[in-house]
Parts: C-alpha cells; sequence; structure tokens
C-alpha cells in the first residue's frame, strides 16, 4: 500500500503541457489529426477513448518517442517538438510507465528504479526514498517475476518519478491488474499523484477509470479531440450522440418538438424539460438514472442486471421501444413485471 503518512519529497514546480495542431501518421493515414490540449500544471488529465484512436500515440508524442508530423509540443515555457527542434526523450524531464511496465526481469527493485538516475550515493538515496513513497520499502533486493501484479505496478511508477519528472505520463496503468486489485491500486495512486502535484496525462480506454482520476477528461475519437471538460461536462453535455453512448448508458429518443413548444419535449415516456428552445425534429438523450419506474402500466421488463449498489433494468414499452432503467438496489423488480416509466431528471439537451 502506498504510504501516505510519510513526508513527500519536494518535487520540481509543475509545469504546464501545451499540445498545438499535432498531427501523426506512420507514412500513411493520419494516427492523430489537428490535435490541441492544454494541461494546466498540477493537473490529472485522463485521454480517453476506443482502440485505436490514438491515444498512446499522443502519449508517445509528448514523451517524444513518436516525432509529430505537423504541430508543436511545448512543456511550460519550452518547445519541445516542433518546427524549432526536437528534444530528445531523455532531456525532456518527463517519466512514463508503459502499459505492460516494461521493468528489467534481470535487474532487481532497486536498480530498475534507479536506472535513469546519476551514478553515486544521491542515487541509492533517492532510489529508497521512492520506494518508501510508493509503499515498496523492503523489496528493493528482490525480482520482479517475484512481485505481484500490483507490486510491480508500482516499481514502474516509482521509476518514473525517481528522476523527479516535470510531467507524468501513464499509458493504460491498470489494465494489467485484475479487478478487485485494480481498484485499491487505483485509489493509492491516484491520492499518491494529488499529493504530489505532478502534472499527469494517463491513457485509458475505461470510463469509469477516467472519471474517478481525471480532473478533467480529454475524449479521442478517429484520431481526432471529440471534446474535453470535466467528467460531469461530458456525461450530462455530451458534444455528440457516439460520445453521450460513449461515456455512459444511455437512451436515445428520436422526437419531433411542435412549434412554439421548445421547453419540453413528448417521448414514450411523457413529457421532458428541455434545456434550450429547440422545435423540429431531433433527438434526445436519457441517462438511465434519470427514469423513474413503477408497478403498474403497460411497460414489462425483459431483464435485471443486480450490481449490489444498483439495479439496472431492460424494459419494453408499449410502443415497442426499449430502455434502460437504473433503480436503487433494493427494489424487487422481476423479469415480466408491468411497469410505468417516467422521466425525473433535469432538463436535457437535444443534439
Amino acid at each position: 500500500m502506498v504510504n501516505i503518512n510519510r513526508p513527500v519529497p519536494v518535487d520540481p514546480t509543475p509545469v504546464g503541457l501545451e499540445i498545438d495542431a499535432v498531427s501523426v501518421d506512420y507514412g500513411g493515414p493520419e494516427v492523430l489529426s489537428d490535435v490541441s490540449l492544454s494541461v494546466t500544471p498540477g493537473e490529472i488529465i485522463a485521454l480517453l477513448g476506443p482502440s485505436g484512436c490514438g491515444k498512446t500515440t499522443l502519449l508517445r508524442a509528448v514523451a517524444g518517442l513518436e516525432r509529430p508530423t505537423t504541430g508543436s509540443i511545448s512543456l511550460g515555457d519550452r518547445l519541445v517538438s516542433g518546427p524549432g527542434g526536437f528534444v530528445p526523450p531523455e532531456r525532456r524531464r518527463i517519466g512514463m510507465v508503459f502499459q505492460d511496465w516494461s521493468l528489467f526481469p534481470h535487474l532487481d527493485v532497486s536498480r530498475n528504479v534507479g536506472y535513469g538516475l546519476p551514478r553515486g550515493d544521491l542515487s541509492t538515496e533517492r532510489v529508497s526514498e521512492t520506494l518508501s513513497l510508493v509503499g515498496l520499502d523492503g523489496v528493493a533486493d528482490r525480482m520482479p517475476g517475484t512481485l505481484s501484479g500490483g507490486q510491480q505496478q508500482r516499481v514502474a511508477l516509482a521509476r518514473a518519478l525517481a528522476p523527479r519528472p516535470a510531467v507524468l505520463l501513464l499509458d493504460e496503468p491498470f489494465s494489467n491488474l485484475d479487478s478487485s486489485l485494480r481498484s485499491q491500486v487505483r485509489t493509492e495512486i491516484h491520492h499518491l499523484l494529488v499529493e504530489l502535484g505532478v502534472t499527469t496525462v494517463f491513457v485509458t480506454h475505461d470510463q469509469d477509470e477516467a472519471f474517478v482520476l481525471g480532473d478533467r477528461v480529454a475524449v479521442l475519437h478517429d484520431g481526432r479531440l471529440a471534446q474535453v471538460g470535466s467528467p460531469d461536462d461530458l456525461y450530462r453535455r455530451p458534444a455528440d450522440k457516439w460520445l453521450a453512448t460513449f461515456v455512459g448508458e444511455a437512451n436515445l429518443f428520436p422526437v419531433q418538438i411542435p412549434d412554439g413548444n421548445g421547453s419540453t419535449c413528448p417521448t414514450p415516456i411523457g413529457p421532458v424539460p428541455l434545456v434550450s428552445e429547440v422545435s423540429g425534429p431531433t433527438e434526445i438523450m436519457l441517462r438511465p438514472e434519470d427514469l423513474a419506474v413503477s408497478a403498474g402500466g403497460d411497460g414489462v421488463i425483459e431483464l435485471v442486471e443486480y450490481y449490489g449498489h444498483d439495479t439496472m433494468v431492460l424494459i419494453r414499452l408499449g410502443d415497442g421501444t426499449t430502455v434502460r432503467a437504473r433503480t436503487d438496489a433494493d427494489v424487487s423488480f422481476q423479469r415480466g413485471d408491468s411497469v410505468t416509466v417516467t422521466y425525473d431528471g433535469p432538463g436535457v439537451f437535444a443534439f
């Protein structure tokens, strides 16, 4: 477990990260296209998106492992990639944790963590200090293969933190851990990153992970930046239908709003309030937790998915439309029950 009671070493002042109109290709179609993103000093940004959307390519471009085709990247006021030149990875003051952790199997923990440090007594002291920081006192002489997955992940993090980087990059850092361990290690490392105040960018395809760890979330889709904002912004105010369904469960309804009645919207579950007046054909999104389900009616429950903290039910309405609704865990609906569904949430956006 990460040692949260130890004194945190004084790190260099965190710097901001500026990605300006970056594109990357590998001699074919662009993997990244005109991506711009500003990260403030000390901020934790999650890069979220489906597999193959360019998340890791962007991270590698920031690290200096890939050279952008166009655009520029700056750390603070220092240009590290762009028309004015290219700074190699080892001179960028960037720490990176790879998806597979990339530990050297023939080196013990101490030598893994100290690999990128200058030789001498300072390195030994820095290694011990950093291992204590991530809660790995007493394992310095052990080989990586004798450690658990969670311990190996923290060794990789310690190796990235030991040189006191200005920016920390993490590529799917928890994907190789089982679900129970992933939650524990994620919380520990989140606490550590906040305490250290290091500017952090991490890649994930897990929406829950991005929302839990990210101060803001940047969503990539087909090599382009789809939206950047707080988790609440993305969940409640997605930029388009694809994003609405990617960052959570969503019921999408095609609707026709009569002229002169643009503040509410008729739907198969009754009128729904809108946040702005619109008219004509459109489509709206209703989150499952904003639907109220009561016994009796022309809807029929087709599936019940119990998660412990809540329950998701799939309901076929009288007109044949299906909706997903989230209910309290102690609500005892069963397959085949007749129910009524109404809207019980805030005003919604029309796409």
